[in-house]
């Protein structure tokens, strides 16, 4: 199998991105999986087209996103994405789009076809907390998030895909005081479950997740 795992440049003043950080330490092949590695810059819609030729090129059959979330506690797995972009703060090249649609002609929102409680309940056996998240936020992640769902649904392919978002690295709470923080080999670990997760589970596990947010 193949998974394709992008990371995002750093944005919003930070120097790094510890999603991307984390997406390029993992190894090229896990046991039979064949990984493909590449980052995404934090541009509306230039990151959707990127990841559009990524696919187009590489032909996996699971797709992970990942992006940083400062001021999460664990590792969330997005449960959905919604059609709507609404930026907080510019994106890396100075846009700031409110109330925008991302594809006019889309429905509401997608939901990530990969087995996300199976990837929480592994992730947390291992030691490393992570839960469902049902909020991919208004900016760049849930714009990738909605964008690899229509792409899949659209193109009807036989793809796997879905977005998880990661803490802050230490060296981020340095200027953030008081954020919480993981360490990158955590994240790498959790990305890598994930993977696994993802290629060998059919059917999502069925389990009670009813957060909030």
């Amino acid at each position: 199998m193949r998974v394709l795992i992008t990371g995002f440049e750093p944005f919003g003043g930070e120097i790094v991105n510890p999603a991307l950080e984390a997406v390029m330490k993992i190894d090229n092949k896990l046991n039979h999986i064949d990984v493909i590695k590449a980052k995404l810059p934090v541009v509306f819609h230039q990151s959707i087209s990127i990841l559009r030729q990524l696919i187009e090129l590489h032909k996996p059959t699971v797709v992970i996103c990942v992006g940083q979330a400062g001021g999460r506690t664990s590792i969330t797995l997005e449960r959905v994405g919604i059609n709507v972009d609404d930026a907080r703060i510019p994106d890396n090249e100075g846009n700031t789009p409110v109330d925008q649609k991302i594809n006019p002609n889309g429905p509401d929102a997608y939901f990530s076809s990969l087995p996300i409680k199976a990837i929480v309940s592994a992730i947390n056996e291992s030691g490393i907390p992570a839960n469902i998240s049902n909020s991919a936020g208004t900016y760049v992640c849930n714009h990738v998030l909605y964008g690899l769902c229509d792409l899949i649904a659209s193109s009807s392919l036989d793809i796997k895909g879905g977005f998880m978002h990661v803490p802050f690295a230490p060296e981020q709470v340095v200027k953030n005081p008081g954020q919480p923080s993981m360490s990158v080999e955590n994240i790498v670990s959790a990305i890598e479950t994930a993977i696994r997760i993802s290629c060998t589970v059919t059917n999502d596990i069925a389990v009670a997740d009813g957060s909030t947010h």
